[in-house]
C-alpha cells in the first residue's frame, strides 16, 4: 500500500490519549526502530507492570499471537490504547501497520467512508477515491476506539467484515478481500447498550470473544507512586528542572487520592506541579476535593446513569418540566419525551412542588427506545 512496514496511522487526532499512550510506554520509538526486540522489551517498558496491570499484561500476552478480536473496556484515562498497542506490537503483525480510529471523533456517513473507503463520485465532494482503513491495515491491526459510539446503521458492515473478512467500498461493487486483526475499546457498557437496543447483540459477542478490562486508577494504588516518580522526572527533563525529592507526605495524598480522570488526571495535575517545584523538592499545589465513589456506582448501567442525569436536571429545574427554562429544555429532549422517560424510572417530584408541575401526566405513551 505504500506504507512503511511497522508504521502507526492514526486517523484523528487524540491529544489526551496519546498523551496517557506515551507516558505508559516508555520505548515506543524504539521499538518502532528495532522490530525484532519488540516480543522481548515491549512489556518491560510498560510503566506499573510490576503491579496490577500484570495480570492484564499477561492476557495482552496470551492473546497476542492469536487473530481473535479483543474487546478493552475501561473507564476513560485508564490506558486502554496502551494495550491495544502492546498486543500489536507483541504479535505476529507487528511488521505491519497498526491504524487507529476514534469511532465518536466523526459522523457516521464519513466513519464508513475512513473505514471503508469511497470511489470518486460516491457522494458530493467525493472528487477522489479513498482507500479505507480496513484496507490500510490489511495484515496489521485495526484499532477502533469508541466502538460503542459507532452508528447503529454502520454495525451490520463492520459485522460483516469480521465474520466474512469482506467489504466493499462507498459507491462500489467490487468486493475487496482484506487479512485484519481487530482491536476494540470502549469506556461504555456495552451490554448494557445492546439492552437498550443501542447496540448490535451480535456484533457484541463477535466484539466480545477475548474481553480485558482495565480497573480504574483507584484500584490501582500499588501503582501510583511508579507512575509519580515517572511523570517527575519526565517533565522535570522537558522543563529543563531537576527535581531530586518527593516528600512522603506528598506522595501519600497522591496514593490516597480517587483519580476519577485517572492516569489521564493524575498525569496532568503531576505536570502542574512540576511547574510549581523549585529547589529540587516535588512541591505541587492543593489537590482538587475528590468524594470517592459509593461502590454500587462504580459501575452504574446506562439506565441508571440516564435516571441519574434526569433527577438531577429536574431537580436544578425546581421540578418545572416545561418552558424554555425547565428540565426537558435542558435535556434537549421533547416534554412529553421527557414525561415518559420519568415514569419509566419511577422519577416523581417532591408532593410540596406539586403545584408547579406543568405537565399533564395521565396520557398514554408508547415507548420506541430510549
Amino acid at each position: 500500500m505504500g506504507t512503511a512496514p511497522n508504521s502507526v496511522i492514526q486517523v484523528t487526532s487524540y491529544p489526551e490519549s496519546s498523551a496517557t499512550d506515551a507516558t505508559l510506554y516508555r520505548a515506543d520509538n524504539q521499538i518502532a526502530r528495532n522490530p525484532e526486540r519488540a516480543e522481548i522489551s515491549f512489556v518491560d517498558k510498560i510503566v506499573g507492570r510490576r503491579g496490577s496491570l500484570r495480570s492484564i499484561l499477561s492476557q495482552a500476552e496470551a492473546v497476542a499471537g492469536t487473530n481473535t478480536t479483543v474487546l478493552i473496556t475501561g473507564e476513560t484515562g485508564t490506558g486502554k490504547e496502551v494495550i491495544a498497542r502492546a498486543i500489536h506490537e507483541l504479535s505476529p503483525r507487528r511488521n505491519r501497520n497498526l491504524v487507529k480510529v476514534n469511532c465518536a471523533a466523526m459522523p457516521s456517513g464519513l466513519l464508513e467512508s475512513e473505514l471503508f473507503g469511497h470511489e470518486r463520485g460516491a457522494f458530493t465532494g467525493a472528487i477522489n477515491s479513498h482507500v479505507g482503513r480496513f484496507a490500510l491495515a490489511d495484515r496489521g491491526t485495526l484499532f477502533l476506539d469508541e466502538i460503542g459510539d459507532m452508528p447503529l446503521e454502520l454495525q451490520p458492515k463492520l459485522l460483516r467484515v469480521l465474520q466474512e473478512r469482506e467489504f466493499e467500498a462507498v459507491g462500489s461493487t467490487r468486493t475487496t478481500r482484506v487479512d485484519v486483526r481487530v482491536v476494540t475499546a470502549t469506556n461504555q457498557d456495552l451490554k448494557q447498550m445492546v439492552r437498550d437496543r443501542e447496540f448490535r447483540e451480535d456484533l457484541y459477542y463477535r466484539l466480545n470473544a477475548f474481553p480485558i478490562y482495565l480497573p480504574p486508577l483507584r484500584e490501582r494504588k500499588s501503582d501510583i507512586p511508579e507512575l509519580v516518580e515517572y511523570f517527575v522526572q519526565q517533565f522535570a527533563t522537558s522543563m529543563d528542572k531537576t527535581i531530586e525529592t518527593i516528600p512522603e507526605e506528598t506522595m501519600h495524598a497522591l496514593v490516597c487520592h480517587c483519580w476519577p480522570g485517572n492516569i489521564r488526571e493524575l498525569q496532568n495535575y503531576i505536570a502542574r506541579g512540576v511547574i510549581l517545584s523549585n529547589g529540587g523538592i516535588f512541591e505541587p499545589g492543593p489537590l482538587e476535593r475528590c468524594e470517592p465513589l459509593e461502590p454500587e456506582s462504580a459501575n452504574l448501567t446506562l439506565n441508571e446513569k440516564v435516571r441519574r442525569e434526569i433527577l438531577a436536571t429536574c431537580q436544578r429545574a425546581n421540578w418545572v418540566v416545561g418552558g424554555p427554562r425547565g428540565a426537558a429544555s435542558r435535556l434537549g429532549l421533547k416534554r412529553t419525551t421527557l414525561v415518559y422517560k420519568m415514569k419509566r424510572f419511577g422519577i416523581a417530584r417532591p408532593a410540596d412542588q406539586r403545584q408547579d408541575w406543568a405537565v399533564p401526566v395521565a396520557v398514554p405513551y408508547t415507548i420506541v427506545g430510549r
